[in-house]
């Protein structure tokens, strides 16, 4: 038996000297030792007193075996300390702590002369634990029962707004906390900063943060603030909050760092990434896990493979956010072997996959269309108890239908027990991208008549069936539908694929003053969708001047100036097709070579145009030439069918 906390009982014979003992290796972290210590003093003949058991059950909520708490409620109630409160509360604690949320509720029911502490304790419990429905309701019954709210209450309360991020809400509580007085308590001032971020109202939080004194905001005051803009992406505030916290005097920590980093993660921004990963290593905190896992995702996020791959090899302990980080940057450099053999990896060290990381494996078979290695995935998640994960399941809808498995898409979705925004979309997207319109708008309507709210993306899928399908009447009525029933703003994305419609209908003047009436600057994609429509109608003044601005946006880019080329070509102006190149050749503008990929025998292959280096290239190309040979004679031997059917005809 491991006695060391023993060495704090100065006197055996007192029940004083052995919950001091008992304290002592809960503020420790020594929880199984504090419940040797508990037997230990029974063995010796002593009985616990009324702050025995709030130290010992403090241990027990503690440690992972939920039976414990009932063990010691059994102890409880057999001393006659059962109906003080303080120990009712502590009861209480342990059982919310564990999990054994109605054994909670019976009890703190059976609690006579219930105080604040009492009532706080059921609430936070609940909070921590997101049922934000329980925390409301046993507020109310606190009101009821003429008990007044404190500080402790408001954060809890706050607590379980941010979580759900319900912004009225929390207006409301933030407007309790001003009558009951509490705002002036920084802990209180932090939460409703907290959870304003979580519900993306910035102005909230400024507001509150601005009623702080300077010489009362804590470290936690900042790292809110920062974390709450890293959260919404907005960088810039996330580099000024944190220059303006240097210089009030307060260093910044690892959540200071991790939110600095997650922002630039977001944004992609590599070199101001660099700058505060030197400051993490001069600050020493680069050997932190959450640090370097953030690190990994930063570089991960930003292209640099490399560098994540540095930073997980040089970590003492790796997490599954480790792991599925790095397994994600391979997957979105089209590195699948790698990311697959990371993925046995991790199992063969025995860390074990998580939903994320089987997502991000499913999201590389999406993307290259890796319909084998997907179904593997697939058997892998019903395997390991992931097929009923909603994040699973809609990556899975999502791997299906971009592999052009769209039948075994909807099995899954007709199957699955809860559907999101997310996996209506993903079906939508689905359809219309095998050319289904009819059937992604028909998903549509009956995502909005089973009461769900589309987002951004779901617009942008249903744009995209009406491009599929040349309906530009209802991708009007779409796009207006977007801001003027659900209240959000069209993104760059939105304008292309309306500009798409626009040139597939051939009507390109429409579609150019659409641009130029634009409310937001128009990106390459934009430009670029128009400029597509100006090569397919082979038209030269409107593909000039959308060209030309595509060249100011992206000098080095190849595509435009092909595609102005191709234009030029169709119109047999061989001069303009020369100035071209010229342009090109002084812009070093390059053109990237197209890519395949297929999967044989396990193993992924990649192949770029007139690529001469695979150890099988002579093979390969001695099969291509013959299936070239066999499509030609086929093309003649319908020419030579069609030709007959004509004589006959005539």
């Amino acid at each position: 038996m491991n006695t060391r906390p023993l060495n704090y009982i100065l006197n055996p014979s007192t029940v004083a000297s052995w919950n001091s003992a008992i304290r002592a290796a809960t503020d420790k972290g020594l929880h199984r030792e504090a419940i040797l210590i508990y037997r230990r003093m029974k063995q010796c003949g002593l009985q616990p007193d009324h702050l025995t058991f709030p130290f010992l059950l403090k241990s027990c909520a503690r440690l992972p075996d939920a039976s414990l708490a009932a063990v010691f409620h059994a102890h409880v109630v057999k001393s006659p300390f059962y109906p003080d409160v303080f120990v009712g509360t502590a009861m209480v604690d342990a059982y919310v702590k564990s999990r054994q949320l109605e054994n909670a509720r019976n009890l703190f029911e059976e609690i006579p002369n219930r105080d604040a502490a009492a009532w706080n304790c059921i609430i936070m419990g609940f909070s921590e634990l997101g049922s934000l429905e329980n925390v409301l309701g046993f507020f109310r019954l606190m009101r009821l029962d003429e008990m007044n709210p404190d500080s402790v209450t408001v954060v809890s309360l706050t607590r379980s707004c941010g979580y759900q991020k319900k912004l009225g809400l929390l207006r409301v509580v933030h407007c309790l906390a001003i009558q009951v007085g509490v705002t002036s308590d920084v802990s209180v001032a932090n939460t409703l900063i907290a959870a304003y971020c979580k519900c993306e109202d910035l102005d909230g939080a400024e507001l509150v943060f601005a009623e702080i004194p300077i010489e009362m905001r804590s470290v936690v005051s900042w790292n809110s603030m920062i974390s709450g803009y890293a959260y919404v992406g907005r960088s810039k505030e996330v580099i000024d909050f944190f220059h303006q916290m240097v210089k009030d005097g307060l260093r910044p920590d690892v959540s200071t760092t991790v939110s600095l980093l997650s922002s630039f993660a977001s944004s992609g921004s590599i070199l101001e990434g660099m700058l505060v990963h030197s400051l993490a290593i001069k600050s020493g905190m680069d050997s932190d896990v959450s640090v370097l896992n953030t690190l990994i995702s930063l570089y991960s996020k930003c292209g640099d493979v490399e560098a994540a791959r540095d930073c997980f090899d040089k970590m003492a302990k790796r997490t599954c956010v480790s792991w599925t980080a790095l397994i994600s940057g391979y997957t979105q450099r089209g590195d699948i072997d790698e990311a697959t053999n990371l993925f046995f990896a991790m199992e063969a060290t025995g860390e074990r996959p998580d939903a994320v990381t089987v997502v991000a494996l499913l999201s590389a078979c999406s993307q290259i269309g890796a319909l084998e290695l997907g179904r593997l995935m697939n058997r892998y998640a019903l395997a390991n108890g992931f097929a009923e994960n909603i994040l699973v399941g809609n990556a899975l809808i999502d791997m299906y239908a971009k592999c052009g498995y769209i039948g075994e898409a909807q099995r899954l979705f007709d199957s699955m027990s809860e559907r999101t925004i997310i996996s209506w979309t993903a079906m939508i997207m689905g359809y219309a991208m095998n050319g289904d319109f009819i059937k992604a708008l028909d998903l549509f309507t009956q995502m909005l008549d089973a009461g769900l709210k589309p987002n951004h993306v779901t617009f942008l899928a249903v744009l995209q069936a009406c491009v599929h399908g040349g309906l530009l009447e209802k991708g009007w009525s779409y796009f207006h539908m977007m801001s003027e029933m659900y209240g959000i703003v069209p993104r760059l994305e939105h304008y292309a694929s309306m500009i798409d419609l626009l040139g597939r209908q051939g009507r390109l003047n429409e579609a150019l003053d659409f641009i130029k009436s634009m409310p937001l600057e128009p990106d390459s994609g934009v430009w670029g969708a128009l400029l597509g429509a100006c090569i397919s109608r082979s038209e030269t003044d409107i593909g000039e001047y959308v060209a030309n601005r595509l060249f100011e946006l992206e000098p080095q880019t190849a595509v435009s100036y092909v595609g102005m080329a191709n234009i030029y070509a169709a119109k047999e102006r061989w001069k303009g097709v020369a100035e071209i190149r010229t342009m090109m050749k002084q812009k070093k503008a390059r053109k990237s070579p197209g890519q395949s990929t297929v999967h044989v025998d396990g193993q992924f292959h990649a192949f770029t145009s007139e690529d001469r280096f695979h150890p099988e290239g002579l093979h390969i190309y001695e099969v291509l030439d013959t299936l070239a040979l066999q499509l030609k004679k086929a093309d003649q031997d319908t020419d030579l069918d069609t030709r007959l059917h004509i004589v006959e005809l005539m």
